[in-house]
């Protein structure tokens, strides 16, 4: 195991965020949760509180193991980008130039119920769409209902047991939900990616990332399987009692989720968007790797352009059944503030940031020099009170304004 990263003493007060945490642990909206900050790229506060397994009495530590889910993102993006600094792709070539399965794309028609009632899409499919979830693709993950929906599920596009190769042969069969620059949908984007980068490389995606971002940064506990020495490791998985209400009370353990053996047992699929688990020291050396004065994966040139807002004029982040987010635009691989919403601190301009499904979440403010960093086990967690709290609570106390 490595070393932990030495917390910096500093004269700021953090218990205001333990206090917090620990408020969501005592009402059994949390069964545990860690959270760190950087300030530059010194650790000043880090904290565990709760359990990692409450049924068997496991206190929550520092080493303990996340599904980190669409954190995963943030990783295939930092793989793209490095190719792209090799010289062997461009943002926007064209996705056929690699995976020829992808061109001459249909497009469903608006409001259609006939997955086949589509239309010739108006262009192609970019690098940078894929990367900025304009692609036009969707994900059969949240758009409960629709006929995307139905389509993506009854094909099994997120499908563990079959490898990334056969992800792209499913799509090609598809349309896509909207022409390519023209709307913003999360999506099955970054696992085509995973795709690419294997295409291009050579390698398998998991070979590639290893190489080239996980070695390096000094990730050690960062992997689409858990080795059998480090499962002890690895915190259990809950959900609330009323999913659609992130204040109330109640978890129930979740066991074989999303799939049976989920990052324990070797699958065909290393999921770009989601196929990760890590911990709360390597999502914190990730962290630092965007912040000047120490090991870094990409360029200063290459970081600015994945923190500055890559959606085309009047296209806003929007998720199935919550509508649009304001103030919101996406980078390459995390969300861009705009204009800090009525959750957001109010100094938070500028920030780039993402989480997991499970509640695993993680920010970074060019502006303030503030990293954070919170790791939890809660299905359907992302954008929740909690990390929300945490955010505003950590500006406060080293006064960003």
């Amino acid at each position: 195991m490595k070393p932990a990263m030495k917390i910096i003493q500093s004269s700021y007060d953090f218990s205001p965020i333990h206090d917090a945490m620990q408020r969501y642990v005592d009402k059994n909206i949390l069964t545990g949760v860690s959270s760190a900050l950087l300030l530059g790229r010194d650790l000043v506060y880090r904290d565990c509180a709760g359990w990692s397994d409450k049924e068997n009495g496991i206190l929550m530590r520092p080493d303990h193991l996340f599904r980190i889910f669409s954190n995963t993102k943030l990783i295939t993006s930092i793989a793209v980008l490095q190719l792209m600094e090799d010289g062997r792709l461009a943002l926007d070539d064209k996705i056929e130039k690699y995976l020829p399965q992808l061109g001459n794309r249909r497009v469903l028609k608006e409001g259609s119920k006939d997955i086949t009632d589509t239309e010739a899409a108006r262009s192609s499919i970019t690098l940078r769409q894929l990367l900025n979830h304009t692609s036009g693709l969707s994900y059969g993950l949240l758009d409960h209902g629709s006929t995307m929906y139905r389509a993506y599920v009854e094909r099994k596009v997120l499908h563990a047991y079959t490898p990334l190769s056969h992800l792209i042969d499913v799509l090609e069969e598809l349309p896509l939900s909207f022409h390519p620059g023209t709307a913003w949908e999360y999506s099955i984007a970054s696992d085509v990616l995973a795709r690419l980068v294997e295409v291009i490389s050579g390698e398998r995606f998991d070979d590639f990332i290893q190489r080239r971002i996980l070695d390096p940064l000094g990730m050690p506990d960062t992997f689409f399987v858990v080795p059998e020495n480090k499962r002890d490791r690895l915190s259990a998985y809950y959900s609330a009692t009323d999913p659609g209400n992130p204040l109330k009370r109640g978890l129930t353990r979740l066991e074989n989720s999303p799939y049976p053996g989920a990052f324990v047992t070797p699958v065909a699929r290393l999921s770009g968007g989601g196929g990760l688990v890590s911990s709360l020291a390597d999502m914190l050396a990730l962290m630092r790797s965007f912040i000047p004065g120490g090991r870094q994966v990409l360029s200063a040139e290459t970081i600015t352009m994945m923190m500055r807002n890559q959606l085309p004029e009047g296209v806003r982040i929007a998720f199935p059944g919550v509508g649009s987010v304001p103030g919101k635009g996406f980078g390459l691989g995390g969300a861009v503030t705009l204009t800090p919403g009525a959750m957001d601190p109010a100094a938070s301009e500028g920030e780039f940031e993402w989480g997991g499904i499970a509640g695993t979440h993680w920010w970074i403010s060019p502006r303030h020099n503030l990293a954070g960093v919170l790791m939890t086990q809660r299905q359907m967690s992302f954008w929740q009170p909690f990390s929300f709290e945490f955010k505003n609570l950590a500006y406060q106390v080293i006064g960003a304004s």
